[in-house]
């Protein structure tokens, strides 16, 4: 039941204190980030669980991406590490091949990362629809540009299958703070930004993409905007994920156990 154990035993059941764990957070469009300070205190519950902090990596594509967003970069000094694939760890030199995705991973998560905790931006995206947790691995890959085609399915979804990705990713806890819900994902305009104030937090990656995207179509139809899929651009990976050449996750709603916490 819901609050039938401490926070920190709840942490535990996911991350061992020899875990190296990885949170990947998407800067990409730096007015709407994942947050410097929900990625940190993600980063204290799991010193508080036994992770030492020496191993706990807050990560994305670019070094000069985080700092935009207002990470300190931090390669090796004490404290939890904050760092870039590029421009110094790079890709892995073997190819990743899974269903119609082939690519260089980053060694952040192939070879560093024996567990992550994915913290993506709740955004609009100009092509997939939307983008959220399954999307954010797409800031792993080397060569992202060259799977966005069919609104990035079944990409999305098979670039997810890799055992790198798959097995380490944990949980997802999506920064919804600030909601991109048009012009999405790098074209920042505060009339189409909305304070949500909220997080989307599940260990099914599927079904916290599937609540995000409902939300996402609420605000969009509350402003008068249209269906994505009525403008050529429906999410269509979500369903891909779940479909059964997947298994990722559940993306019916009716299957999803949704849980709202609300702030006094």
């Amino acid at each position: 039941a819901l609050g039938a154990i401490s926070a920190d035993a709840a942490w535990r059941t996911l991350f061992k204190p020899n875990d190296t764990v990885g949170i990947k957070v998407n800067c990409i469009l730096s007015r709407v980030s994942s947050s410097p300070q929900l990625a940190y205190a993600i980063a204290d519950s799991l010193t508080a669980a036994g992770v030492p902090a020496g191993q706990i990596i807050i990560w994305d594509r670019e070094d000069r991406e985080l700092a935009a967003a207002g990470y300190t970069i931090n390669m090796d000094a004490p404290g939890v590490r904050c760092y870039g694939t590029k421009p110094h760890v790079g890709y892995g030199k073997e190819l990743i091949r899974t269903r119609s995705v082939g690519s260089r991973l980053s060694k952040i998560i192939s070879r560093r990362c024996t567990a992550t905790v994915n913290v993506p931006v709740l955004k609009d995206h100009n092509i997939a629809g939307f983008t959220l947790g399954l999307k954010n691995y797409f800031g792993a890959i080397e060569n992202p540009n060259k799977f966005h085609g069919n609104n990035c399915d079944p990409y999305v979804a098979d670039l997810n299958m890799a055992p790198q990705i798959r097995e380490k990713n944990k949980l997802v806890i999506c920064d919804a703070i600030n909601v991109l819900y048009e012009g999405g994902p790098t074209n920042y305009n505060p009339r189409y930004t909305w304070r949500y104030n909220g997080l989307i937090i599940g260990t099914d990656p599927v079904a916290v993409d599937q609540i995000g995207l409902m939300l996402l179509e609420e605000k969009r139809a509350a402003e008068g905007l249209p269906m994505l899929a009525s403008i050529g651009r429906p999410a269509k990976y979500i369903a891909t994920a779940a479909d059964p050449d997947h298994r990722l996750g559940f993306a019916d709603p009716e299957k999803i156990r949704v849980i709202e916490i609300l702030n006094p």
